[in-house]
This record gives structure tokens, C-alpha cells and sequence, in this order.
């Protein structure tokens, strides 16, 4: 077939997924990455995310947005903090939340997403879509963070990261995101503190005891963080104030992000930041052109687990030759 000169780009044609029973999830991805849509976008991430996480040179950030934490998804995120995958989580104050009642053998538990609200709130059960967690979840949780927060150092004001720190001390579950966290040393930055059951106990045990917050605390260590990294990748989990967080650290220093990939529902024609493309990113300084980037379009408690688990199995092949 002769290619003509406006047909430069017929190159690379489709090759049908060939399912196996025997293939493992780096070859079931790979089946992936040569069809369409969004079979090729999980197979491009899978590929970034493997050559990111294996680049000792690159600060890995990790944005975690959604209700991820409910969902299921802690321990994966846990585990790619105690494996050294994560350098910097930055998350909301409700996934804390979540990762705290769990790790205090508070479950969350399957529900129906066809419930009946008004009954659901008569029986004191609270729901995240098919999610169901029991009002009294809170009333354990207030006790144990206004005990934790009664032991913070009052003497001078406490960053976010540090009362995330504090947190994940008096948590012993492993599985937990802030018990593993403080094991690793890993910082957790939750920018939005105050929108959360978090931010309401703080504020509840401040009003008759000291207790100063210091806002922009975090940001002298994270900057630093940022200029001394020799590369910078990203991964995140939906968008919202992570994604934005996490991105604006870099503007401060000569460079941009090496690797980024989101994995969100959002699209960007309402020009939320949340569905913001990647590529828009090269025109803030974020990232730039040459940058590898990835943007699958799919629920992230199917995507997460799907690409952690094909580049995990795909490191282990790379560590075995």
C-alpha cells in the first residue's frame, strides 16, 4: 500500500486485544494499548506510571480526590507509600477522615445506590452513593481526635502536614494512609483542612483550648521539596484542590512536571480544573510539551487498582531479568 503524503499518519493501524486465559495484568494491558478509546489511554499510563515510579531521580506526588477512601481504595494508596512509590500525598480532609475511621475498625459497608434517603436517615446510616457508614462512626471519631488533638504541642502553631503526622501516630492499623504515611516519613498535605470532620473537630477543640493552625505552614518544606527534585511526576486521582495544589508547587521553580497522569470523569468544556487536559497544563508552565503525559477517562476505583497493578507486575518482570 503505497501511503501518499496526506496519508503520513496511516502508520500504526489497530491491533485487535487477543484476551488469554493464562495472561497476567502487564500482558492483558498490553493487549490494550494497541486498540482505541480508552483500552490505549490505560495502556499509555500503565507506561508512564511504570517508567515513573521505577525513576529513582523523580519526587513522585500523589493527588488523591473523590471518595476513593469509602470506596475501597486505602490500601492500594497505602501500599504504594510503604513501597516507596509516593513521596507527597496531597489528599482532602474527607479522605482522612474515611482512612481514620477505618484504620480505628470503623468499616464502611455495601450498600444500595437505589436507597430509600429519608429511611436511611431515620436508621442514622449515612450514604456515598452505594456506600453506607453509620452516624456513629462520628461520635467515636470526635472522641478520638479531641484526645489526639489534646496532645499536640500548643506552644507554637501546628502546620497541616504535622496534624496529619500526629494523626497517623495514634493510628496502628498498617493498612491505614496516615499510620503508613508516618512510618515512611511521607508527608500528607490536605490544603483544604477545614472542609472535613477533621477541620470541624479542630475547630470545636479550639474554641475552649489553644490551638493555632498555621495555614501556610506546609508551604516553605514543599517548596523545597520541589526545587531540590531533579524530575517531578504526578498522579491524579480525580481533580479538585490536589490536583490544583500539587501543580501550583511547581509554578515557583524553572521547571515542569516530566510525568503527569490523571485518571477523572471530569471533562474540561466547563473549565473546571477538575477535567482539565494535560495539554492545557503545558500553557500554565506545568507541565511542557515534551512531558509524558496521560488522561484516562473512567471511574478511578476501576483505574487505579488497574494501573497499579499492571505496573507492579510489570516492574517484578523487569527486576526478575
Amino acid at each position: 500500500m503505497n501511503i501518499t503524503e496526506g496519508q503520513s499518519k496511516l502508520v500504526k493501524p489497530i491491533v485487535p486485544a487477543e484476551i488469554t486465559a493464562d495472561m497476567d495484568l502487564d500482558q492483558f494491558v498490553t493487549a490494550l494499548s494497541g486498540c482505541g478509546f480508552g483500552a490505549r489511554r490505560i495502556g499509555k499510563a500503565v507506561e508512564i506510571y511504570t517508567e515513573m515510579i521505577s525513576d529513582e531521580k523523580t519526587v513522585k506526588f500523589f493527588g488523591l480526590a473523590g471518595a476513593m477512601v469509602p470506596a475501597g481504595m486505602r490500601k492500594i494508596v497505602a501500599d504504594l507509600i510503604r513501597d516507596g512509590y509516593i513521596d507527597v500525598l496531597v489528599t482532602t480532609g474527607a479522605n482522612m477522615v474515611h482512612d481514620a475511621l477505618e484504620g480505628l475498625s470503623m468499616p464502611h459497608y455495601i450498600g444500595d445506590d437505589t436507597a430509600d434517603d429519608a429511611q436511611l436517615r431515620e436508621e442514622g446510616i449515612d450514604r456515598i452513593y452505594d456506600v453506607y457508614l453509620p452516624d456513629t462512626h462520628f461520635e467515636d471519631f470526635e472522641e478520638f481526635m479531641q484526645d489526639v488533638i489534646s496532645q499536640m504541642p500548643t506552644e507554637k502553631p501546628i502546620s497541616i502536614s504535622d496534624f496529619m503526622n500526629h494523626m497517623g501516630k495514634n493510628i496502628e492499623n498498617p493498612d491505614s494512609i496516615l499510620r503508613a504515611a508516618y512510618d515512611k516519613g511521607v508527608p500528607v498535605y490536605c490544603p483544604a483542612f477545614p472542609d472535613s470532620v477533621i477541620g470541624l473537630q479542630a475547630w470545636l477543640y479550639k474554641e475552649t483550648n489553644p490551638l493555632v493552625i498555621d495555614a501556610l505552614g506546609d508551604m516553605h518544606k514543599l517548596m523545597d521539596i520541589c526545587w531540590e527534585a531533579e524530575k517531578a511526576g504526578a498522579v491524579f486521582v480525580g481533580g479538585g484542590v490536589p490536583k490544583n495544589f500539587i501543580f501550583q508547587t511547581m509554578l515557583v521553580t524553572p521547571r515542569e512536571f516530566d510525568y503527569a497522569i490523571q485518571l477523572t470523569m471530569d471533562t474540561p468544556q466547563t473549565g473546571g480544573l477538575s477535567g482539565a487536559t494535560l495539554d492545557e497544563a503545558v500553557s500554565w508552565g506545568k507541565t511542557r510539551a515534551e512531558s509524558q503525559t496521560a488522561t484516562v477517562y473512567s471511574d478511578a476505583t476501576i483505574t487505579l487498582p488497574l494501573m497499579v497493578a499492571a505496573a507492579r507486575a510489570r516492574l517484578k518482570k523487569r527486576n526478575k531479568e
